[in-house]
């Protein structure tokens, strides 16, 4: 059942616990306990710009490869995503403002500390969230990011020209994420105001926090990631054959997340 947590400016922001496979290893906890029972705390997954929980972990086997790990799983969707409320006023998608929906998330699930799993602008929300609140993060991993942030690179007034006439010529990376968004019906207003909320947001070094920075071979989103995570001493890897939509499949990433993870 979608649980509803309200933001510090009465967002209110949607999410769901997946409690672990009954009969996996170890035996977790629900929302609440922080894990006990595995002693581990739960698993807060935070999916990327045009996207939901449903596309990004879902269907990519993530939820259901974590549940059979025995780790409870909290999934998020992001304002002005999927089931949680959509405004059209580009400061309340500032990354700080996203950050604190997290927060009231893990609040809401009576979550004191949880690792965090999140995904392209997800993972610069992620970031934001480690320094707000860097005691509810025990380990973080920032997947298909790099410090370059992509709605920077796009020449003034694309963006919006994209969301009207969904003609993504030369954008590779718009067009596969942004052009299966409108088709599904989502409101360009909203998108657009979210690419204007995050223009230029920075990932932030998350402090004492250990990271796992992971991003595909072929992933352009994540030029520089390698230099990035020797500059903040975190672990690194990169997918090989994977491209920014694919590596979300792959195993590899799933498997690496999991040891980091512990």
């Amino acid at each position: 059942m979608t649980r509803f947590a309200v933001s510090a400016d009465g967002t209110r922001i949607a999410y769901d616990v997946h409690g672990a496979t009954a009969g996996a290893a170890g035996t977790a906890g629900t929302a609440g306990d922080g894990g006990a029972g595995t002693g581990q705390p739960p698993i807060l997954l935070v999916h990327g710009f045009a996207s939901d929980p449903r596309v990004t972990w879902e269907a990519t086997g993530w939820v259901r490869f974590l549940q059979r790990a025995g780790r409870e799983v909290i999934t998020v969707d992001l304002r002005g995503h999927g089931r949680s409320d959509s405004p059209v006023d580009a400061a309340r998608y500032a990354p700080d403002v996203q950050a604190a929906d997290l927060r009231a998330v893990l609040d809401g699930a009576r979550v004191s500390i949880a690792d965090v799993v999140a995904y392209s602008m997800g993972a610069r929300i992620a970031s934001a969230l480690a320094r707000l609140a860097p005691s509810s993060i025990r380990r973080l991993v920032l997947g298909g990011t790099g410090p370059l942030e992509v709605f920077a690179t796009w020449r003034g007034g694309d963006d919006e020209r994209m969301l009207r006439t969904a003609d993504f010529d030369g954008n590779p990376i718009a067009r596969a994420v942004v052009g299966p968004a409108l088709a599904a019906g989502a409101d360009p207003a909203v998108l657009l105001a979210c690419i204007r909320g995050m223009t230029g947001a920075p990932l932030l070094r998350p402090g004492e926090i250990p990271v796992l920075i992971v991003v595909g071979e072929l992933d352009p989103v994540g030029a520089g990631a390698a230099e990035l995570a020797v500059e903040w001493r975190a672990a690194f890897a990169s997918i090989p054959g994977r491209d920014h939509i694919n590596v979300l499949t792959a195993r590899v990433f799933k498997d690496a997340a999991l040891v980091f993870l512990g």
